[in-house]
């Protein structure tokens, strides 16, 4: 480098470090709050995702029964599901508005869907397209023709074929074999996060217990391979939460934030008292950075498909429901859709997403109008006066969660400000139902925050039009 270079090198360094200092005095609260990891905004803008649970317990004659599913296997033979069709199910996800889909690679029984080495017993075993099945593969090519980001789910928490129940060998007694076992959980981790390419998450059901404490040591293996992909979850990396409920809803307000990683742990073995309230609430002085997940499935309350349970589909009102009170408080949503034995969902599942999403786009798929700003207050002047009875807010979460307080209100005619809703958290998204107003303006003021307030947008709507 030439003595010109230097200097403008070291000037451009003078000056960017003048600037961060001035940034951090002029918005000290800013430097200690949590902020999400590229990967967390990534599956956050998702907003909405499905769930696949197919496995072995299908075929047997009485459906899936959750005891014969953690203690019994199966000849291998009678996995058959002639019809299966991974696009058909990435069709359901992607006409209800999912961003991402998560299919069971392997569930509780242990049975594999992909073409493993790890031990013998899934499709590799099976007959069925000549022994060369490999759903992980039909599932994420799907998934990415459809434009839908592929996620795997996995269970090292119950696998009946190496008898392991709440993470130990012999049905949760430990001991012998308990080695082999996390030996086996990560062969299984790195076959699945090196084969099928980037992959939104990985998702432990019920989490994993640490290496220290007999379990598989996976990281090291997901940081090789999946650098971009949320975890979920184990005591070490917890890069989202489970909202404390299976029934379509976060409380308000709901952080994306947890005190720290020990007590995101305890919250979730439900070894605090307030377990629950913390689960649903999130910390808002938290320092561990781990949003909400709200899961619940199409069928209530059936994770895989059963015979006879057509009538259990949950209807429209609830799903937008479940909608409003998820992705709406700041959390994502994640609908279960249970594909039948044949290996398709069934008609009626599908007609549901369709008619899910195509709600979802009419109340939402169009904002009378928007904007973005920063600071206390965000005003928003829409072309022509309308009338509006929902606002959607977001922040720049990549900043952190700053707001603390807001109040909306709109400019009605006669030239006054009305008070149209209040709240309390934003973060990703805050959708605010109002009474149906009339309104040339919509002003957004931040009553308290911690740091500068930033806006990623300010949007309002007329669902009720038709």
């Amino acid at each position: 480098m030439n003595r010109r270079g230097f200097l403008q090198t070291a000037a451009a360094g003078a000056a960017g470090m003048a600037a961060s200092t001035w940034a951090r005095a002029a918005d000290p609260e800013a430097v200690r709050l949590a902020k999400p990891l590229p990967r967390q905004v990534v599956w956050q803008d998702c907003e909405v995702g499905a769930i696949f649970h197919f496995d072995m317990p299908l075929f047997d004659e009485g459906g899936w029964q959750h005891r014969n599913a953690i203690h019994q296997t199966w000849d291998p033979e009678r996995y058959r599901p002639e019809k299966l069709d991974t696009d058909q199910w990435v069709a359901a996800a992607v006409a209800m508005g999912a961003g991402y889909a998560v299919f069971t690679a392997t569930h509780f029984n242990g049975f594999l869907q992909w073409q493993s080495d790890a031990y013998a017993y899934g499709v590799r075993q099976a007959a069925w397209r000549g022994g060369k099945a490999d759903l992980v593969r039909d599932f994420v090519e799907s998934c990415r023709k459809a434009g839908v980001r592929p996620g795997i789910y996995l269970s090292c928490f119950r696998n009946a074929y190496w008898k392991v129940d709440r993470y130990r060998v012999g049905y949760g007694k430990g001991g012998e074999g308990q080695a082999a076992f996390a030996r086996t959980c990560e062969r299984m981790v790195e076959e699945l996060c090196s084969r099928y390419g980037p992959l939104v998450q990985i998702w432990f059901d019920a989490g994993l217990i640490s290496p220290d404490d007999g379990g598989p040591d996976v990281l090291p293996i997901v940081d090789k391979h999946q650098p971009n992909m949320v975890f979920y979850h184990s005591p070490q990396r917890r890069e989202h939460r489970w909202i404390g409920n299976e029934s379509g809803y976060a409380g308000y307000p709901c952080w994306a934030t947890m005190p720290d990683l020990d007590t995101a742990e305890a919250a979730h073995k439900g070894r605090l008292k307030d377990r629950t309230k913390l689960l649903m609430h999130g910390d808002p002085e938290g320092s561990l950075w781990s949003p909400g997940m709200v899961d619940a499935p199409l069928r209530n309350h059936h994770w895989c498909w059963k015979p006879g349970t057509d009538k259990t589909i949950q209807p429209l009102n609830t799903l937008l429901k479940w909608y409003d009170q998820s992705v709406g408080r700041n959390c994502n949503l994640v609908v279960g859709l249970t594909p039948d034995p044949t290996g398709l969902l069934p008609e009626a599942d599908m007609t549901r997403c369709r008619e899910f999403g195509k709600e979802l786009a009419r109340r939402f798929g169009r904002a009378l109008g928007e904007t973005r700003g920063r600071g206390k207050e965000v005003v928003l002047e829409l072309p022509t006066p309308a009338a509006v009875d929902h606002v959607v807010m977001m922040e720049d979460i990549n900043g952190g969660e700053r707001v603390r307080a807001y109040v909306v209100e709109g400019l009605a005619p006669g030239g006054r400000w009305q008070h149209l809703g209040e709240g309390l958290s934003i973060g990703h998204k805050r959708i605010q139902r109002v009474e149906r107003t009339q309104v040339a303006k919509v002003r957004l003021r931040v009553t308290a925050s911690v740091a500068a307030p930033r806006i990623r947008r300010l949007a309002v709507y007329d669902t009720a039009a038709t």
